[in-house]
């Protein structure tokens, strides 16, 4: 209804006031709560209040005074009266039929709603409720009930009604319970349930990240279950309830502390946002402690039953209790209820309509149920204007409808008339009103198995206008919640949305730590690197596969790309330059030895076995070239092998030069002659074969029985999957090198003490550096390979190999070469050979015929 309706409303209602009829005069508003028909509906309405009475010391079961006025009440019932005289009116529900009413006052109290109740039970014509074994014939003074509006009646009368099969539809109960068909068989209402209203609730709670609230309630059905509610769906949607608590009913015994503890607690939990579901009596009685003890002003989000309550409303202070808001059932505008309101208050002072209502029908029966609405002829218009909007007046409106069109049904009614004519009893009736489908104001309706409607809310935020709130629409939830944000308006400084959480929004790429019993108390920790966040709401990091890798605080991993030693990596080209130089060495030393084989100098270093040697030290620099590139299975096996054969033969040769110097400086020359023969010509390159067909047994027992193998190893490298040769055995690993190392030893000990004769070449000192060369290559190789990384293992053991062949050629050949290509004079056999030419034929182990025959 717009504001210049109202206001046209109000004027006109102010000129019928002038007219003589408002003068202070009582109305006849009251009688008009009845009215005889052919089927008559029982009505229970919130006229007045016993908010003044002391209930709990009710000793005997007499009449309560109702003291307090309700508006609302009264145009509920108003409502009803125009939705039936509609009805009669017309012809196409009921053609023919009369519908009347019977309303009554609640008071809000079980104690008023049940005489009223047992008077609807009671026999038609009778004012008393008989008691028989089988109902089934039983046609009661009414046919149909609708209310009561409160859910706590709702309890009591629904099982009453009940047990009869009495249809009843509420215009207000909305606990979720009532929906309960064994409980409660007959019950019906045009509002939706509380659990519609608390999605609601919640859904605009995670709109507005109000993630840490306080949920009050009344301490009554209305308020435990719609805190029940709440709560099991707040908790699977990441809201933290941090206090929850129940409001005392205001009695005259209440005690102070009860509702300063349940606010102390409220405060102390640091919330900004509270949920209150709650009557309205319970309501206003929080907010009066809650004024008084000053509590700093908060979201407060209302449940329906008191977010239009003038009770609340009206307090003084209410404008300092912070914002309040709250949804609301969007009622279908009714035009024409504010121009039926005031003919009915037009026709209720006019002495002559009051008189034809004595006439018509027979008196209120007051002296079994006592005055209907006393105070309902004595209201002023201002009483009135303020209620005309309210949405739940459609709803009572709506019930009538439903009852009308299930009657429609039962009796089989057409356009010509109802040809059933035999009286329907409410058992009959309620049959016709499961999944009913009916129209109210043009609105199409249905009651689904639960005897619920599904009906839209709109978004209601208070916003004070002088002493009284005007209720904006900011928003609406049709299963979907839409908000008008421009319209919102907060009790915060610079008008900022109010923050309610007890720990703030993690960042990206962090999950929640909880802290304590909340989920929405936590400390954010980051994802460490290795895992990721999948979505924002996990509790806890999730690890990415092995093939995949993510920084810290990822949001997603990324593919590993696979790591070995590339021919391109520093480390890699500083080895290959090592390579070269050392091969370009071992080459030249070769080239110079095989040129001037027959040479005293190179008969006395094993003449073809020192070519021999150093071909092998060749092919020990180029098996390093098996380690750079991507391991594959053939190369994995090579490796050791084509590294230590090589070097057993490279190594067998100095061993045999070490024993001649041996024997020739240790042994009497005696034994030196007998043994010399066994170290020269065929026994020597023998003892040479020999040494390394047990290294080719030990590299053969290594590939059998522990193969190495290619692996892809995904932990030791943070975001690369590194392939290499794994050694599936140390132990054979170190095997492999048993040869080489007792060559070496012996070649170290053979030479490490022997004496040089005077004017001599000192062959003794080359091998056994060479042979310190050796063992200091590898003896630091261990500890170095055992703790570098193992991606570097392999320049490791390049190295180490690359090292000792150029330690050898350094120590031994090169010194050799030097004297061949600077010092030639040196190159005679006195100085090599140490002695004649009986010198020279006998140690010239290896050289051929023509070189024997020169030196003879």
């Amino acid at each position: 209804m717009s504001g210049l309706a109202l206001l046209g409303l109000t004027a006109l209602l102010g000129l019928t006031a002038l007219l003589g009829f408002g003068a202070g005069a009582p109305l006849c508003l009251s009688r008009q709560l009845r009215m005889q028909g052919d089927y008559v509906l029982g009505g229970l309405f919130p006229l007045g209040s016993t908010e003044d009475a002391d209930l709990s010391n009710r000793t005997q079961p007499n009449t309560t005074k109702c003291t307090r006025f309700s508006s609302h009440g009264l145009l509920w019932a108003l409502a009803v009266k125009m939705a039936v005289e509609e009805i009669n009116r017309g012809s196409t529900l009921l053609p023919g039929l009369r519908l009347g009413y019977d309303l009554f006052d609640t008071c809000l109290e079980p104690v008023v709603a049940m005489k009223p109740s047992l008077m609807f039970m009671a026999k038609a014509g009778g004012h008393d409720v008989a008691a028989y074994c089988d109902y089934t014939r039983y046609q009661p003074r009414v046919l149909a009930i609708i209310g009561p509006h409160s859910s706590e009646l709702a309890f009591v009368t629904g099982k009453f009604f009940g047990f009869f099969l009495m249809p009843q539809v509420s215009y207000g109960a909305s606990v979720d319970l009532l929906s309960n068909r064994e409980t409660f068989p007959s019950f019906f209402r045009t509002v939706p349930s509380d659990r519609v209203q608390v999605a609601a609730v919640v859904e605009l709670l995670q709109e507005l990240q109000w993630s840490w609230v306080a949920a009050l309630g009344s301490d009554d059905t209305y308020g435990r279950q719609g805190l029940r509610l709440f709560s099991s769906l707040a908790s699977t949607r990441g809201i933290c309830i941090a206090h929850e608590g129940l409001v005392p009913p205001h009695t005259p015994h209440l005690q102070p502390g009860a509702v300063q503890g349940l606010l102390s607690h409220v405060s102390r939990a640091g919330v900004q946002v509270v949920v209150l579901f709650s009557s309205a009596h319970a309501a206003r009685t929080l907010f009066s402690y809650s004024i008084h003890c000053g509590l700093s002003p908060k979201v407060w989000v209302a449940s329906e039953a008191w977010l239009t309550s003038d009770l609340v409303m009206s307090l003084p202070g209410m404008a300092q209790v912070g914002t309040v808001l709250g949804f609301l059932q969007r009622g279908t505008p009714m035009p024409a209820f504010a121009s039926y309101v005031q003919t009915r208050l037009a026709l209720a002072a006019d002495p002559a309509f009051c008189a034809s209502l004595d006439a018509e029908q027979p008196g209120l029966e007051e002296h079994i149920l006592g005055p209907r609405c006393p105070q309902c002829d004595h209201i002023t218009l201002e009483n009135l204007s303020a209620s005309l909007l309210h949405p739940q007046i459609f709803a009572a409106y709506a019930a009538v409808y439903g009852v009308a069109q299930a009657l429609h049904n039962t009796l089989l009614c057409t356009a010509s008339g109802c040809p059933v004519r035999e009286p329907v009893r409410p058992w009959q009736l309620l049959e016709n009103m499961y999944n009913l489908s009916f129209r109210a104001h043009g609105q199409a309706m249905r009651f689904d198995t639960s005897g619920n409607v599904d009906m839209d809310y709109d978004l209601k935020l208070w916003v004070w206008q002088d002493q009284t709130p005007e209720l904006r629409t900011v928003g609406t939830f049709n299963g979907r919640l839409q908000l008008l944000p421009s319209q919102m308006w907060w009790h915060t400084p610079r008008n900022e949305k109010p923050v309610s959480q007890c720990s703030w929004r993690c960042k990206k790429g962090q999950v929640r730590r909880v802290k304590g019993f909340h989920s929405c108390c936590y400390d954010c920790v980051d994802c460490k690197a290795g895992s990721y966040l999948r979505n924002p709401e996990d509790l806890f990091c999730t690890q990415c596969d092995q093939d995949k890798w993510s920084p810290a605080r990822s949001l997603h991993c990324f593919p590993r790309r696979p790591r070995f030693l590339a021919w391109g990596e520093p480390s890699v080209l500083l080895l290959l330059v090592l390579l070269g130089l050392t091969l370009g060495l071992v080459l030249a030393a070769l080239g110079l030895f095989v040129r001037h084989r027959d040479s005293p100098l190179v008969q006395a270093s094993g003449g073809l076995r020192a070519c021999f040697g150093l071909a092998c030290l060749g092919l020990v620099c180029l098996s390093v070239l098996l380690f750079p590139g991507r391991p594959g299975r053939a190369s994995c096996l090579a490796q050791q092998p084509l590294l230590h054969l090589p070097l057993t033969g490279c190594l067998s040769t100095l061993l045999l030069q070490a024993a001649e110097i041996f024997m020739e400086s240790e042994l009497p020359p005696s034994w030196a002659g007998q043994l010399r023969g066994h170290l020269q010509g065929p026994w020597a390159w023998l003892a040479m074969l020999l040494a390394m067909l047990v290294e080719v047994a030990l590299c053969t027992w290594y590939l059998v029985a522990f193969p190495p193998e290619v692996v892809t190893d995904w932990q030791v490298l943070p975001t690369e999957a590194l392939v290499h040769c794994r050694v599936r055995s140390w132990v054979s690993f170190g095997v492999v090198h048993a040869t080489n190392v007792m060559l070496a030893s012996l070649c170290f000990l053979g030479t490490f003490l022997v004496q040089t004769r005077p004017g001599c070449y000192n062959g003794a000192r080359g091998l056994t550096f060479a042979m310190l060369a050796y063992f200091v290559t590898w003896v630091s190789f261990v500890p170095l390979f055992a703790n570098v990384h193992v991606a570097y293992q392999p320049a490791v053991q390049m190295g180490a190999s690359l090292l000792c062949a150029l330690g050898i050629l350094v120590t031994f050949h090169l010194p050799r070469c030097y004297l061949l290509l600077w010092r030639p004079e040196c190159n005679t056999p006195e100085f090599f050979l140490g002695g004649g030419a009986g010198g020279a034929r006998e140690r010239g182990g290896s050289g051929d015929e023509e070189t024997q025959s020169k030196n003879e």
